[in-house]
């Protein structure tokens, strides 16, 4: 078992849910989050005073997945995710994490059969 962290544009997040349905992931959170990366926040102009804002946009999803579904997954995120044919800087980034355990509270499930 695996869990799946992508940190995507807020403004593809509905490819990434229509690409993750196609290869039968239905199960997955969704985070607002903020942060930077390379490009390093970026200059915006309010009311004629320019400033800087360090934090941008993002969202984080959350899939746990078993081992079988991890490629599938993270194919589906990498086609749906990046901007262009090339892709650009701030597109985002995927971890993959092992997983313990998981536990289905309504049941008592556990491992595989929980996710």
């Amino acid at each position: 078992m695996k869990l799946i962290i992508a940190i995507i544009q807020p403004s593809r997040l509905e490819a990434v849910k229509s690409a993750l349905t196609e290869v039968e992931v239905f199960r997955l959170t969704v985070m607002d989050c903020q942060g930077f990366g390379r490009q390093k926040g970026q200059t915006e102009v309010y009311r004629g005073h320019e400033f800087t804002v360090n934090l941008l946009r993002k969202v984080q999803l959350q899939i746990a997945v078993n081992d079988d579904f991890v490629q599938p997954t993270v194919d589906a995120i990498l086609r749906s995710a990046r901007t262009g044919e090339k892709g650009a800087i701030g597109d985002g980034k995927i971890f993959i994490l092992p997983m313990d355990e998981c536990i289905r509270i309504r049941t008592g499930e556990r491992g595989p059969e929980a996710i």
